[in-house]
Parts: C-alpha cells; structure tokens; sequence
C-alpha cells in the first residue's frame, strides 16, 4: 500500500533506511521527511513527490553512488533545503528528463544541474564546484532560477542551448573558469536583476540565433568583454507571454534581438561589448565603464543600436563599428576615452542622434574608407585632435549639431564628401577644413572664434556654402586655396583677425550676397592671379582696404557695397579686376570704381596700391601657409574641338555621339544669339539615358557636363552622382533636405541620377522617392540655368519613371539611348585598355577576343564595357602566370597578349 507521508532516517522504528526505499513506498503526491544524514544513493524520481530535510539546510546530503545523485523523468517533484552532491566526474548532480522538478533552498555540488527536458525552478539555491557548466539548460526544458548563485566552475556558469528557455532572476554567476553566461542554438532567456563577475571569459555570450534579454543586470571583473555577440546571435528574448508577441513581431521586422536594458558592464579584460558576425543587439538605458579595450565593437554584418547608452572612462576607443557592421545611437554619451570616441572605418553605416561625445585622446569621431554616417543633434566637446574626421571615400551627413573645443579642426574633411548642415563650431583650432574632389556642402553653419581660419577650402576643391556665420576668427574667416572653386551665398564674416574672404592664387569662386564686417585686415583679399565672381556683397569696417587685389588677378565685383571703412580698395599695378555697378558709403578714402565711374565693360584702376595696402605678408592674410601660382587649364569655346574629339575617340555610341555633338552646336547657337540680344530657341538641357549597365553612360555625362562648360552655359561643368540611397530618406520628412543637399551639390554642373528608375518602386506608389522626385522638379524649376540632370537606367525603366510625374516629363524631353556594345566594340575597348598599361595586342590576339566575346550569353548579367575590362584584367593575369615561368623574359615577353591569355583559350 502506497503512503503519503513517510519519513527516511539512519536508524529508528517506522522509518526507511534510504530515499530511495521511501520513494519506491510513497503513493502520488507523498511527501517525504529525511532526517539529518548522507544518504550515498542515486535517487530517481518519476511521479508527484516531495523531499524535505527534515531539520533544514544543510542537514541532509544526498551524494550520487553513481550518475546523477537526482533523476526528474516525470510528475512534479519538489525537492526542499537538501545538499546535492554529484560524482565530480562530468556527470550531472542533479538530471531532469521530464516532468517538473522544484528544487527550494537547495545546494548542489560536485556535478551540474542538467535540465534536458520538462521546467525546473531553481529558488534560493547554490550550484558549485562542477565541471562543463553549473546548470545546462537544453532540449525544449524551460528553467527558472530565482536568488540562485552559481559559483566556482570549471567552464561556464549557465548554458542554454537548442531551444532551451529560461526566466533568470536575482542570480549570480561567479568564479566559472568559461562564461558566465552562455546562450547557443535558438535558446532564449530573460536576465533580471542578475550579477556576473570574476568569470574567466565573458560575462554573456550570445551565439547562432539565441534570444537573451538583460535587464538592470551587472557584468564585472570579467578576463574578456562584457558581452560577446557573434555567430549571427538574432532575435529578441520572448518567454513571458506578455512579452512573446511583442518580441516575435520585432524579429519579423528585423529589429534588433539581443537586448539589454538598464545594465552595468564594467572592469572588463577587453571591450565591453563586442557584436560580431550577424548579430543584432540593442541595449537600452546602459553604462559601460572601465573596460580593458573598446567600450563597443561592432563588426562582421552585426547591427548596433543603442538608446541612452553612457560608454565612459574606457582606455580604448568608445564606439569602433568595421566592416560592414551598423551603429545606431540615440541619447548616447561617449566620454573620456583613450583613443577614438567613435571610429568607423571600412564599409559600415554609423547614425548618431542626440549623442554626446567628449574628452576624447584621439579624434572624436573619425570616418574613413566606404562609411556612411550620419550626424543629428548631437554635441562633439574637448577632443585632444580633430572633433570630426572624415577620409576616403566616406560620406559624413551631420545636421543639427555642435563641435566644441577641438585642440585641431572642427570638421575635418579629406577626400570624402559631406553635407553639414546647421553646425556650431565654436573654440576650435580651425574651424572646418574641406580638401575633397567631392563638393561638400555646408548649409546654415555658424564658426565661432576659430583660433586660426574659420573655413578653409583645400587646393583645387569644389564646395558649397550657403548661409550661415563665422565670426572671431583668429585669420581669416574664408581661406579659399589655389585652384578651388568654391560657391558661396548668404554668408556672413564678422570680426575676423586677418582678412575676411581670402581667394588664393588659381581660385575661381561664385560668391553672392555675403557680408563682411569688423575684419582687422582686408574684407576682400583676392590673391595674386586668382579669379571669381562677388555679386551683391556688402563688405564694411575693415582695418585694411576693403578690397585688394593681386597681381594679374582678375576677380569680377558686380553689384557689391564698400561703406564705413577708412580705404575702399587696393590693387596691384597689373591687376585686371571688374568693377560693375558697385557702390560705396562712408568710405574715408574711395577708390573702388562705383556704378557712376565704370561703364561694366572692362578693368578698372585704383589709384592707391602703396604699401600697407595690401595689408599682409607674402604668405597671405589669414592663410594656412603660402602657395605658389598655378597655371590653369585653358577654358571657353577654345576648348569645345578638343572636347568633341574626346567624344568622337569612345568606343561604339555612335548614335550618341552623334546626338550630343548636334547639341553641342545647338547650344552654341543659343549662346551667340543671346550675346546678340535674340530670343533663344526653346531648350532643355535634362536628359534621359537610357541603356544597360556598362554602356558609357557616366563616362558621357562627364562630357557633356565639360561642353557645356566650355560654351559658358555651365560655370563648372562637374558631374556629381546619385543613386536612390543618396536621395531618399528612411523617414518622413528627411528625403526633401536629402535631394536639395545633393542638388545643391551639383550647382553649376551636371547631377547625374543612376538607376533613376528605382525612385518610383513598380507598385508603391506612397514611396519616398516620390517626395524626392517632386523636390527635384521644383529644384529643377528654381535653378534651370545652374544645373543639369541626368537621368539613367534601364530602357524599359525610364518610361515608368516619366510618366511618374507631369514636371519630369515637361523637363526630360530628349531621351539617348546607348545600345549594348557589338563583339568588335569590345575588342577595342580591350585594345584601349592594353595600349594605356603598355600592353600590346596582335591580330591573332584580337580574332581569339572576338570570337570569346562572341561567345558569351547577353543575359542581363552581362556588364558590356565592364565585362571588356575584366577580360583584360584577366588576360593580365594569365600573361603573369605565363611569363612568370620564363628564366629570362625580354621586352615582347613583357608586353605582347597572346590568344592563349583570352579567358576562353585558357579554359
């Protein structure tokens, strides 16, 4: 007869001998007293029972005789202030295959508590002293552990694996040789109110497609990071239901998964978080803090995204995103860093918003290679270099934003593009330096108290500045260097130190409706041999004459006021300026030519060019350093026969050619009856270019730009790129500032728009490119003699995109079509290709490439004049291969392609 209450002592009358004779006795639901003893059996349990040391904790021992001293394979057992011991052999103390197992105020030594399969709540107990792992979580089980510690293992301190769940709360992990914490397989957790320290890896490991959620969790003393993320670790923690649909939804829209939230990572051995591979993380309301390497590293393909995030005193960089990893940060504050605060390198995609960065070693924020980055109404202060660097080919957008004691340059811009866009610059060492064959943009920026020039403009770089205040600079206020071609309207200078605008030898600006006031030097200083247009400026109070200009200097002044200074202008004997309808008021001495005095139709003279006049020193007012004169290409209608012999010399496009040169000598036609004071014929100059990749489109578009240069129709002529990515925003309202920055870009020259098509997405018709289409129309409207646009895609395409919107269609009203390459068209390209890296190519050579080009399926992944080049670059390599064998190879050797390098011959 089963019973249900039973009592298992060492000796005594009515009572069993061991737990596991008691258990064999009970009946369903029994409830068994074990007095005070070791008890050295193998206990398995398989229906509803309970076992209670009698006299409490600690008073009661069960050690395993062998295997796990507790097997669970089913019912609910309930197990109460018992002393667990395992075998120390890697087996498991305590083994659960099934059912539910309870385990309240227990402690478990010796061995692992392996949960396989069923729930186990573990509560106010104590694992230790195991090998592998302190608890095992896998299977389908579902553990909860609460006011639990997990205390010196030989490996890790809790694992989850397969699809093992687990609800973790007011836990510690300490003293495990491994992890603290590990997550593998598609386990998910939740961490509540839990500590991990003094572990001998990381505190969290998070791998494959685990799902852990963190919250007001510690993670110290660990030997490497905080928190490791790698091996595409996805998807967020999803146990309670309350939470799973919320979580499950977030992972089918691609959210990020593994979460902290109001968590402590610190004195770690390494970074404090490393997200590697594809992993998505997003931590909520943390602080990282003293950490052995970088405060958070994102790479592989892993995504970041951090909200109200506080990364400090690290030894390291705060925030390193490579690769093409992705780091999205709001509210985040980055400070007293040993390195970098944030540094993005590679081919990654960082947006910071409302962020902090300060007291950094190094560069605040540095941008380099492929990144995209994204700057919005944060603050950049006391950085011991640069407060932002952007290089190669990286694209910086920062808006919004304020960059504060930088010991070198606020924004520092070295053959990237940017669009800055409503920055403060304020008590830098030089306020924004643009040195870029991108043209940057700088929109409504204020400079503030630069120690040296507020702005500079590298040699031979386009930019555009609009809007806007320096003031207080400790130079020049606008240092344009040799060569540049800077456009400038709505400026204002204010009490510049040296010159206010300083147009150094080669430089060609537009500048419109800038004012210029309080400088110590000269408002205006056009170096010698420089050029550029001034219209509608105002320029008073200056130390120096208001304006100077240099020797053989030949800048136009159209439209300008010198008022309330003592001299209005000085320049060199063989300066040849124009002055047109000019004016001056207050001015002690005026000798700039006023719109009484000059009929606008050549030079002007001053009479004063003595002396302190010029009012600098050889190396210039303001400037960086000197720089000699640079003589610069021949430009006008001189140019345009050489330019339409570049067309004629490409390869193939002969209809095109053909086009762009009738509109060449159309346009010429326009320019020379408008110089007659005749009515124009009716144009448009957008075009539509319809053809499959790799058939010369950008390379003609460039030309096309140059023509309408050289007919004066274009004051650049310079090609500026855009895809969709470039013109479309995420949300709402960022395309339209988007497109005009791009735009803007491309003033004075042509904008060229790559697979256009993509603007208006087959079936979606509530997509953002048709905001950014809309914008380009009124731009298009409002700057119709400043720029042109080029449209390009697919043939098939471009149709689409027309009739999307009535203004593209009134606009683009000539479409050239580029057909695909011929065989013998891409022979020749191979032969351009050849002769330009001293290759040469013989008959034989070009019969094999014709028949091999032949050959090849014109399916729509053929790339037609990029399929020529990568020919050639692999007859390239089979010639090494081939000569690399030779002892003593001569010059044919060297240089002659023989049919055997043809890819098809090689097979």
């Amino acid at each position: 007869m089963k019973r249900n209450a039973l009592r298992v002592a060492g000796r005594g009358w009515g009572t069993h001998r061991t737990v596991t004779a008691a258990v064999r006795a009970a009946g369903e639901g029994a409830v068994i007293h074990v007095q005070p003893g070791d008890y050295r059996e193998s206990v398995v349990l398989d229906r509803d029972i309970t076992l209670i040391a009698e006299k409490g904790p600690g008073t009661v021992r069960v050690v395993a005789a062998h295997g796990p001293a507790i097997t669970v394979r089913g019912g609910t057992c309930e197990l109460r202030d018992l002393t667990v011991e395992g075998t120390a052999d890697r087996e498991p103390a305590v083994l659960v295959r099934g059912g539910r197992a309870v385990l309240d105020h227990c402690a478990v030594s010796g061995g692992r508590v392996e949960i396989g399969r069923g729930t186990v709540e573990l509560r106010t107990c104590t694992i230790e002293n195991a090998e592998g792992s302190g608890v095992l979580v896998t299977g389908t089980a579902h553990a909860v552990l609460e006011e639990c510690v997990i205390r010196s293992m030989a490996g890790h301190g809790l694992t989850l694996s397969d699809a093992a769940r687990a609800e973790v709360r007011h836990t510690t992990v300490e003293r495990a040789t491994g992890c603290g914490i590990v997550l593998t397989g598609e386990s998910q957790g939740i961490f509540e109110a839990c500590t991990v320290r003094r572990v001998g890896d990381a505190g969290l490991l998070a791998q494959t497609r685990s799902r852990p959620l963190l919250r007001d969790c510690r993670l110290h003393d660990v030997r490497t990071q905080g928190v490791r993320a790698a091996d595409g670790a996805t998807a967020a923690a999803v146990t309670p239901a309350a939470e799973e649909g919320e979580h499950a939804a977030a992972a089918e829209r691609g959210a990020p998964r593994i979460r902290l939230e109001t968590c402590e990572i610190f004195r770690t051995g390494s970074e404090g978080v490393l997200a590697g591979d594809a992993a998505r993380l997003q931590m909520d309301d943390c602080q990282i803090r003293e950490t052995g390497g970088a405060g958070v590293i994102a790479t592989g393909t892993g995504r970041v995204e951090m909200d109200r995030v506080r990364v400090v005193d690290v030894p390291g960089t705060g925030l390193a995103v490579v690769e093409d990893a992705e780091l999205r940060v709001h509210g985040g504050t980055v400070a007293r860093t040993g390195a970098n605060g944030v540094h993005a390198t590679d081919r990654c995609t960082v947006q910071l918003t409302e962020c902090e960065i300060s007291t950094t070693a190094y560069t605040a924020l540095h941008i380099a290679d492929n990144v995209r980055a994204e700057l919005r109404s944060c603050t950049v202060r006391d950085s011991a270099q640069h407060a932002v660097r952007v290089e190669g080919a990286a694209d910086l957008t920062a808006e919004d934003t304020r960059i504060e004691r930088a010991r070198m340059t606020g924004v520092d811009v070295k053959d990237a593009d940017a669009v800055l866009r409503g920055l403060v610059v304020a008590d830098t060492a030089t306020g924004i330096r643009l040195d870029s064959r991108h043209r940057p943009l700088l929109a409504d920026c204020e400079v503030l108290r630069p120690a040296r020039t507020g702005v500079e403009i590298a040699a031979g770089t386009s930019a555009l500045l609009v809007g806007g205040r320096i003031e207080g600079s400790g130079s020049a206020g606008v240092f344009l260097d040799e060569r540049s071609e800077a456009w400038i309207e709505d400026l204002t200078i204010l009490d510049a130190q040296g010159s206010g605008l300083v147009i150094w030898a080669g430089a060609r600006p537009r500048v419109r409706s800038v004012t210029i006031a309080g400088t110590t030097k000269n408002g205006v200083y056009a170096g010698d041999g420089s050029e550029g247009l001034l219209e509608d400026c105002t320029i008073s109070a200056t130390g120096y004459p208001a304006v100077y200009v240099g020797s053989k200097a030949a800048p136009i002044l159209r439209r300008c006021l010198v008022r309330d200074t003592d001299e209005g202008l000085s320049q060199a004997d063989d300066a040849v300026a124009r002055f047109e309808q000019c004016r001056t008021s207050g001015v002690t001495a005026s000798t700039l030519p006023t719109a009484d005095e000059d009929d606008g139709t050549g030079p002007a003279r001053a009479a004063d060019t003595e002396g302190r006049t010029a009012g600098v020193p050889a190396t210039g007012p303001g400037t960086a350093s000197g720089t000699a004169l640079a003589v610069r290409e021949g430009t006008g209608e001189d140019r345009l026969p050489e330019l339409l012999a570049e067309l004629g010399d490409l390869v193939g496009l002969e209809s095109v050619k053909r086009e762009v040169e009738s509109m060449a000598k159309l346009m010429q036609l326009v320019k020379r009856r408008q110089e007659a004071g005749l009515q124009p014929p009716p144009l448009s100059r957008h075009l539509v270019f319809a053809g499959n990749p790799g058939t010369g489109k950008t390379t003609v578009a460039r030309l096309y730009g140059r023509l309408l240069a050289a007919l004066g129709l274009l004051t650049d002529g310079h090609l500026v790129e855009a895809d969709r990515g470039a013109l479309v925003g995420e949300y709402v309202g960022h395309t339209a500032p988007r497109t005009t920055a791009v735009f803007k870009r491309a003033l004075g020259g042509v904008l060229f728009i790559d697979e256009a098509y993509s603007l208006v997405p087959a079936g979606q018709s509530t997509d953002f490119g048709q905001e950014a289409i809309s914008t380009l129309v009124k731009l298009m409207e409002d700057h119709r003699d400043d720029v042109v646009v080029i449209a390009a895609g697919y043939p098939e395409d471009m149709e689409r995109l027309i009739d999307s919107n009535p203004g593209l269609a009134s606009r683009f009203t000539r479409t050239l079509r580029f057909d695909d390459y011929s065989s013998r068209d891409l022979v020749r390209i191979v032969e351009h290709q050849a002769a330009r890296h001293e290759y040469r190519i013989g008959d034989d050579t070009a019969t094999a490439l014709l028949d091999h080009f032949g050959s090849i399926a014109r399916t729509e992944r053929f790339g037609n004049g990029r399929t020529a080049r990568q020919v050639f670059q692999q007859m390239t390599e089979q010639h090494a291969m081939r000569v690399a064998d030779l002892s003593d190879p001569d010059v044919d050797d060297l240089t002659v392609l023989l049919p055997a390098d043809v890819p098809a011959a090689v097979s």
